[in-house]
């Protein structure tokens, strides 16, 4: 008998997604804190993430990963704040020749690792910094269903782009 496939992976930014940015009339909504994980102080707009959804992402039918510079930083301060375990976390390598040429390509700099990471598993990838030179690259060079869906960094994840994600893992 063999084992059943592996949930699809989601691999999750923390700025513009979780923490959203840019200008928006009115201000960003706040949250209130709570109790504050240790190092939370430094970090001032975390009072823009929205605790509510930490149960709406664990439910996801899939392995949330975390895909942001924040790496290890993510899990203990906001993944309390979401009501998360602790999570993988993408180690980015330090390829700055591999980065530059990228970049000329139009590339992320985080593309490349995201789908060596997932090394022909389905995943999502939710970052406000997604493109279409990304979509094309993953396309080309990942041999299994990939979603590459982009945030509006002003509004971070809201329940249509959930409601997108969630019918995405489910078909993967």
């Amino acid at each position: 008998m063999t084992a059943p496939d592996p949930l699809p992976l989601l691999f999750l930014d923390v700025d513009g997604p979780l923490i959203p940015f840019g200008a928006r009339p009115g201000g960003h909504r706040t949250y209130p804190m709570g109790p504050v994980p240790p190092g939370a102080a430094a970090h001032p707009l975390l009072a823009r993430v929205d605790p509510s959804l930490g149960p709406r992402l664990g439910a996801l039918p899939c392995t949330l990963v975390w895909a942001t510079t924040w790496e290890d930083e993510a899990n203990t301060v906001v993944a309390p704040r979401l009501d998360l375990p602790v999570l993988d976390v993408v180690t980015w390598p330090d390829a700055p020749g591999q980065e530059a040429r990228d970049a000329r390509a139009g590339l992320h700099w985080k593309t490349r690792p995201l789908v060596e990471w997932a090394a022909g598993r389905a995943f999502a990838w939710v970052d406000d910094e997604i493109g279409e030179p990304d979509r094309r690259w993953v396309a080309g060079h990942h041999g299994g269903p990939a979603l590459l869906h982009r945030v509006d960094p002003v509004l971070g994840l809201t329940e249509a782009d959930l409601r997108l994600i969630k019918t995405w893992l489910r078909s993967a």
